[in-house]
């Protein structure tokens, strides 16, 4: 049994790489999919702390560290890199949870209404003790995994089941403690109406001028910043002042509130006389 303790101890490393490289990834699909860093540079998390100036290099820097520390406990969990190296990395990982740890805590002091932001816009719940006491309890693995031996495959069945049977329970217990899972759950098992769907202005500027529609149009528009942007149910529609034949139009695109590929509607209004010159889908 001991044995099969201290190979459990071993597993932490895997668990805390995945942990890692999974809340970067989570975080990193969202500038991918907004074609923006500034979604991910609101309020939620530690970012949130400091002034907006600041946010963009300190989120940068916290993704960094969280990948660079996943794949050094990679690197580091077998026979390579053992000693030394692996020591180094684990108790890395420990105090960097140690201070995710308390700065959730002030965050929450501060900005009861905002989510940790720990995998992207997945952790949008308002930070709660259980997203604290996991921090903690990845501090705690972390802790636990300093010193533990290269991992190797276990010498017999009890062995492996006794290791993995601690690995499941600890497993189990991060699940409870993680609101995700619960976010998860929701958003594969609802769909929200467009209506009440909340779509940042910057992920719609950003399909919008990846669209071929503004391709299209992009020669008549005269000022980067749009003039007016409002909503009317499943449409957020964004002015843009142009110029068609040498007089004075507005460019109104109409953009569905869709996160991916949304549909897009133009319409080209004559400054003077608010006639529509053209118009296209």
């Amino acid at each position: 049994m001991s044995a099969a303790l201290l190979e459990a101890r071993g597993l932490q490393v895997l668990m805390l790489a995945a942990m890692l490289l999974g809340g970067c990834a989570g975080k990193g699909a969202r500038v991918i999919r907004d074609r923006s860093f500034a979604p991910a540079f609101g309020p939620a998390g530690p970012a949130g702390l400091f002034p907006w100036r600041l946010r963009r290099p300190i989120m940068i820097a916290m993704c960094v560290l969280e990948s660079g520390l996943g794949l050094a406990l990679f690197v580091t969990a077998g026979r390579f890199g053992a000693g030394l190296p692996a020591t180094a990395v684990r108790s890395m990982t420990a105090l960097f949870f140690l201070v995710a740890t308390g700065t959730l805590y002030e965050v929450r002091q501060r900005r009861p209404d905002v989510g940790c932001g720990c995998f992207g816009d997945i952790s949008d719940t308002p930070i709660g003790l259980r997203t604290i006491v996991r921090a903690g309890l990845l501090c705690l693995a972390a802790a636990v995994a300093v010193g533990a031996p290269p991992l190797r495959m276990s010498s017999s069945l009890r062995e492996a089941a006794w290791s993995m049977g601690v690995l499941g329970l600890e497993l189990v217990l991060i699940a409870l403690l993680s609101p995700e899972i619960g976010q998860i759950g929701v958003r594969l098992g609802y769909s929200e109406p467009c209506e009440l769907r909340r779509l940042p202005v910057a992920r719609t500027m950003a399909s919008l001028r990846g669209s071929s529609q503004w391709r299209r149009y992009a020669d008549r528009i005269v000022e980067d910043a749009p003039t007016d942007v409002w909503r009317e149910g499943c449409w957020r529609f964004v002015v843009f002042p142009g110029l068609a034949d040498g007089r004075p139009v507005d460019i109104v695109f109409a953009v569905y509130l869709q996160a991916r590929r949304p549909a897009i509607r133009v319409a080209v209004i004559d400054g003077a006389s608010d006639n529509v010159l053209s118009a296209a889908v």
